[in-house]
């Protein structure tokens, strides 16, 4: 079971690392067309394109701090064997089977590992 959590820490930290660079390339992209858009525009237009793309330039910083981030911690924790990280993996596993089909795939594994993990715990508590 060890083998399968250190193989779930290494696709948590793999997954988070991807989310980041994702949400940072889109986040580039958005703000370079919307600027390049801005350009076209009149002054008031202008005024409320900057106000939309000022809350839309927040939306990857929340996804990074909610998800990507939590991600890397719990596969990290997974990796160094940490009793907390198969917890913290199990919720953010629920949040990505909605993801799909990787964050799906992720967290259906998740939720196998920590369900083996617990019916190897309480068979040794017995």
């Amino acid at each position: 079971m060890e083998s399968h959590k250190k193989v779930l820490g290494i696709l948590y930290i793999v997954s988070g690392a991807m989310l980041m660079l994702f949400m940072f390339l889109l986040s580039m992209f958005v703000t370079s067309i919307l600027s390049i858009i801005s350009y076209e525009l009149n002054p008031h237009e202008a005024a409320i394109l900057d106000l939309v793309s000022s809350i839309i330039q927040f939306l990857p910083a929340i996804l990074i701090i909610f998800f990507s981030i939590p991600s890397i911690i719990a596969g990290a924790g997974l990796l160094y064997q940490q009793k907390w990280a198969l917890i913290l993996a199990l919720i953010l596993g629920c949040f990505k089977l909605f993801s799909f089909p990787i964050g799906t795939a992720l967290g259906i594994y998740t939720i196998w590992v920590y369900s083996e993990d617990t019916k190897r715990s309480n068979s040794s508590n017995q």
